[in-house]
């Protein structure tokens, strides 16, 4: 399968191409500039792989949480190139996409939400190697994450990089924190890989972010 995977719900803007199940990917600290980086990336991904857009099986995309302004980029790109080629779209949770890059077995993925908060889920990797939801995706106070039973869990995602607390809230449980961590769509492709296998892709005009929260700054009296 031929798989193009976008992510730009960070400061980060990534791209990667899935092909056969090799995954090669690219990845540039954007800032603000998503919007201006993203295209170019996809075309010289394509370009250097002989690929059209026309000769993929589908696109992918981190559906979030994480910025809102980075998950509507990632959707509508991810829209209109499938528009304009007919192909399927596969929604990625960004949370999932940390979790993947721990290679363990058990995860909590805790991402900075800004404002004092986390999006935060647990997982658990089955025997087909996907991740089954332990806890699901939420948005919470670094101190009232949920408990997750047993040890062996591990910690990853911004989350435990901005609030110390948590590796503590966790002490009983966690075997180990993997810092310094975010989505990157070099792990979105491989997530995408079953999903597309599985036909659990939807229709362009179907794919939505999954923003969690529903406002993006604090008022002036919560401050």
């Amino acid at each position: 399968m031929k798989i193009l995977a976008l992510e730009t719900s960070t400061e980060f803007c990534s791209v990667a191409l899935s092909l056969d199940g090799k995954v090669s990917g690219q990845e540039i600290l954007a800032g603000r500039n998503h919007s201006e980086m993203i295209l170019p990336m996809v075309q010289k991904f394509l370009a250097e792989a002989e690929l059209a857009l026309q000769q993929l099986d589908g696109i992918a995309f981190g559906a979030g949480p994480g910025s809102f302004t980075g998950l509507r980029i990632a959707c509508g790109v991810a829209q209109g190139l499938a528009y304009a080629t007919g192909l399927p779209v596969a929604a990625i949770s960004t949370l999932e996409a940390v979790a993947q890059q721990t290679d363990a077995e058990k995860v909590i993925v805790a991402l900075d939400a800004r404002m004092g908060e986390l999006y935060y889920a647990a997982y658990q990797k089955s025997a087909s190697a996907d991740w089954t939801t332990i806890n699901p995706p939420t948005l919470c106070l670094p101190q009232q994450a949920p408990a997750v039973s047993g040890d062996g869990w591990h910690g990853c995602g911004s989350g435990f990089d901005v609030y110390p607390d948590l590796s503590q809230l966790y002490r009983e449980h966690i075997q180990q924190i993997h810092y310094g961590l975010h989505p990157r769509a070099h792990e979105v492709a491989q997530l995408a890989l079953s999903k597309f296998r599985d036909g659990a892709c939807v229709d362009p005009a179907h794919a939505m972010p999954v923003y969690i929260r529903n406002k993006v700054a604090l008022k002036e009296n919560e401050r």
